[in-house]
């Protein structure tokens, strides 16, 4: 007697996209990212599918308010090269008074597969700096166990 097993492979129009709010206040921004990468890839959902996008859409709110451990604002930096010669370099802390967003989504980038596919789950992430967002039409749910909490 044989039993069979069928494995199911998601298509790209059959999987349902949700809208997730995440509020960034107070938490710690490589927490933060993991959980928000793993919600554009689809690994939070069973049918998940490596070579499909099968994540949801995420929203994040107060990215001017995220927290970094220790003294990682004052001694780490972006670095990028300008074009002249030579790189620019600037501390997290500058670049979360200047672009706060930027600092959730190079930190999500980064953590996404290094492939076609990052692209398409990286439209999908939705930053501002504020506690306003203009998605409340796509019936958005909060989600409240993401990344960790420090008290301020």
């Amino acid at each position: 007697m044989t039993i069979s097993q069928k494995t199911s492979v998601a298509k790209p129009n059959e999987i349902p996209k949700k809208w997730f709010h995440v509020d960034a206040e107070g938490q710690i921004l490589g927490r933060l990212a993991s959980d928000i990468a793993v919600i554009l890839m689809g690994k939070h959902r069973p049918t998940y599918t490596p070579h499909v996008d099968t994540g949801d859409y995420v929203v994040v709110t107060n990215a001017d308010k995220v927290v970094m451990t220790g003294q990682k604002l004052q001694h780490r930096h972006y670095a990028w090269y300008t074009g002249y010669t030579g790189q620019r370099l600037e501390s997290y802390q500058d670049r979360l008074e200047r672009k706060p967003e930027d600092l959730i989504y190079h930190a999500v980038r980064r953590m996404l597969p290094k492939n076609k596919l990052a692209r398409h789950m990286l439209d999908k992430l939705k930053i501002y700096a504020g506690p306003e967002h203009p998605h409340q039409a796509q019936q958005v749910e909060t989600l409240e166990n993401v990344g960790k909490k420090v008290e301020v």
